[in-house]
């Protein structure tokens, strides 16, 4: 008796695995993504090479002197930044020392905690925040937030007068717009973008292994602690890394309530400069070699957002290391 084999047929309409046209739309799949990508270095590329170019007479006349000096006077053609680079990464640091406990408190009770009704108001005010202009949340700093902060920055500056280290860093303030009051509105700018991304990623830890450790007798918070945010690590750190973007490139906002009083010091109640402000509130008047230095402040702020980056990457790179026992 002969055995009879019986080969299926694809259905209608259906491909082929490996077959041609299938084989055709990967290959065009693969190449538009590799444009999408080498279009957005080009495009990286282009900005800095052409920010650098009107950039270069401040570089090449004020030197060095240009990154390491403190003195910002147009009149004289002297231009320093250090200390506009330093009011741009304390008020930076303010923010994101509020704003990352808070969100990744608020995404973990929405994903571990709230019931469903919650979790829904929860991310609806979040999108609303979002969506807030930076301009009305510096409007609001300006006329409701600095008057009622500088009675509080002056009460603590009091309690800590005299206490080593305290004493310097929470100092008297002269009109509430600070330091501290730019990095606190920063924080609740950069507040909603760190929740939702910290959301998406939370939302990414297998069931399975939250309810192991459930199973196992481990308490939600140790739950929490042992698998949520062991895997979620990498994606917490960008959510992070992304409101940091943000909070460096910040215009408006910080440009009201910063003070526009460009110093290093350790007081974080008193008023400094940034350089996303300094040039939001110069550039149109600015020209020659001031309008360089200011361009040039964009270039630093550029580079300095991609070193943040890079850091932030090898950090998650190694911990993922020590989490998986590499060396």
């Amino acid at each position: 008796m002969t055995d009879v084999v019986v080969v299926d047929e694809p259905a209608e309409g259906l491909v082929r695995v490996g077959s041609g046209r299938g084989a055709r739309g990967d290959r065009i799949f693969r190449g538009v993504a590799g444009m999408t990508g080498i279009l957005i270095l080009v495009v990286l590329a282009g900005i800095a090479i052409s920010t650098t170019q009107h950039a270069w007479p401040a570089f090449s006349k004020v030197g060095l002197k240009y990154f390491f000096t403190t003195t910002w006077d147009p009149t004289h053609n002297k231009f320093g930044i250090l200390d506009m680079v330093y009011g741009t990464l304390v008020v930076s640091a303010i923010a994101l020392v509020v704003a990352v406990p808070v969100s990744i408190s608020i995404a973990l009770f929405v994903t571990e905690i709230a019931p469903r009704r919650v979790r829904a108001a929860v991310g609806l005010v979040m999108d609303v925040l979002a969506a807030v202009p930076s301009v009305v949340f510096g409007l609001w700093a300006v006329l409701v937030l600095s008057p009622h902060l500088r009675g509080i920055y002056n009460s603590i500056a009091r309690a800590t007068n005299g206490v080593p280290i305290l004493g310097r860093i929470f100092g008297p303030s002269l009109s509430g717009r600070s330091f501290m009051t730019a990095g606190l509105i920063l924080a609740v700018m950069i507040t909603p973008i760190i929740t939702s991304i910290s959301r998406e990623v939370l939302r990414t830890v297998p069931s399975n292994d939250r309810d192991g450790a459930l199973a196992l007798g481990a308490t939600r918070w140790e739950a929490i602690r042992g698998v949520v945010l062991p895997h979620s690590l990498g994606g917490l750190v960008g959510a992070s890394m992304l409101g940091l973007g943000r909070a460096l490139g910040e215009t408006i906002a910080v440009a009201l309530v910063i003070g526009s009083s460009p110093q290093i010091v350790a007081n974080l109640f008193a008023q400094g400069e940034a350089m996303p402000s300094i040039i939001a509130n110069n550039l149109n008047e600015a020209s020659g070699t001031h309008q360089a230095a200011l361009i040039g402040l964009g270039v630093v702020l550029f580079v300095l957002t991609i070193l943040v980056n890079i850091a932030a990457r090898r950090f998650v790179s190694v911990f993922d290391r020590r989490i998986k026992g590499a060396v």
